[in-house]
């Protein structure tokens, strides 16, 4: 979103609020009927609607107008310079906090871009000794962040970046990002990080782990690493590359790799309902192992239509996906973080998607409100 034109997005939100009265509402209702819910929907709900990215002041005036009071920002900076320093992330912080809204979490400059344009690329690459420079600047602004008062950091693990192909119209001829590995173009044959079999990915990720957990853990900073987007066959790759957190098994690896409770995802919902054959069957057991686990840090509540492999995204409503079923099992282990909006559909009256980021916001509060209101 184009921060000039973020405020223009306050016009949709008397819609959002009438959603989230008749949701509550209708959990109520249920409540009324089935006072005997399993102790699990006894939970009080703890997730808090949240933004990512922009921090600029217009976005944040509108956010706390809206309610939504947890962010997680765009990056200080794409370079370890005096933006990561403890003075500038606590004066960041400071004013974030101006506004009423909390910083839970930033991005550290390894983002879902593609190798060559990655901020750190030599993490990735698996170069030496480049790649431990670049590791020492990721855990001094671990250290900075929690000496700044920001509990948690973001961070990607990414090659290829993100993967589509042709977009497809969607719900009322809207345009929707897509992925079909039967028609994705694999040219060249090789990315510029060359072949990189599942040994070497795993490699590089323990390489990495090795050196910043452990500063995690001493500085109690929660580190949320993003799941690969998408999921890609195990046998095949995609351009020579296996990546190697595009599935269940491989995420659940990630994490068993250095045990800690600072070591955690980034449950983007929708990457992850891209690596299963039948999401709205399976996402919501997908929740609840990692959510009980204590291991899901930061949620993209992201909607999807298909399964692995061929698949494309949607409005929240509109896929495969059960959303209020999957707000109750955050609901029913106990996470207690951000649940914000990830990519929406380009809608041809909504070229920059404000309505339907607007949108997305108004339904995550009232499924919030919903499940909260269930007994």
């Amino acid at each position: 979103m184009h921060r000039r034109n973020f405020i223009h997005l306050a016009g949709t939100c008397v819609t959002a609020g009438m959603l989230a009265d008749s949701l509550s509402a209708r959990a109520e209702a249920v409540a009324e009927r089935n006072p005997q819910n399993p102790s699990a929907q006894s939970r009080k709900a703890l997730m808090k609607a949240g933004h990512q990215h922009d921090h600029s002041t217009e976005a944040l005036t509108l956010m706390a107008g809206l309610g939504v009071n947890h962010i997680c920002s765009g990056l200080p900076s794409a370079k370890f310079d005096q933006s990561w320093s403890v003075e500038e992330l606590t004066k960041f912080r400071e004013r974030i906090e101006s506004f009423g809204i909390r910083l839970d979490m930033i991005p550290l400059p390894l983002s879902s871009a593609y190798i060559t344009r990655a901020e750190n690329p030599n993490i990735m690459l698996g170069k030496s000794p480049e790649r431990d420079r670049e590791i020492d600047s990721i855990c001094q602004m671990i250290r900075n962040a929690a000496l700044a008062g920001i509990p948690a950091l973001k961070y990607n693990m990414s090659i290829l970046g993100v993967v589509s192909t042709e977009p497809v119209k969607c719900q009322g001829g809207a345009i929707c990002r897509a992925f079909d590995y039967g028609k994705a173009r694999q040219e060249p044959p090789l990315t510029e990080a060359g072949p990189v079999d599942q040994d070497a990915y795993w490699e590089r990720i323990s390489y990495f782990l090795k050196r910043v957990i452990p500063v995690a853990d001493e500085h109690k900073v929660r580190l949320a690493c993003h799941p690969h987007d998408p999921g890609m066959p195990h046998d095949k790759g995609f351009r020579g590359v296996h990546t190697v957190l595009g599935s269940v098994a491989g995420l659940k690896r990630f994490l068993e790799i250095t045990p800690s409770k600072y070591h955690g995802l980034n449950f983007c919902q929708g990457t992850v309902s891209e690596m299963l054959t039948k999401p709205g069957e399976e996402i919501y057991d997908v929740i609840r192992y990692f959510g009980s686990r204590g291991k899901i840090f930061n949620v993209h509540f992201r909607n999807i239509r298909g399964g692995f492999l061929n698949f494309s995204e949607t409005l929240i409503d509109d896929g495969d996906v059960d959303m209020l079923k999957a707000m109750r099992v955050y609901k029913e282990v106990g996470y207690d973080g951000m649940i914000m909006p990830d990519h929406v559909p380009r809608i041809a009256s909504d070229p920059k998607g404000l309505y339907a980021f607007a949108y997305t916001f108004g339904y995550i509060k009232a499924l919030i409100a919903a499940v909260a209101a269930e007994i």
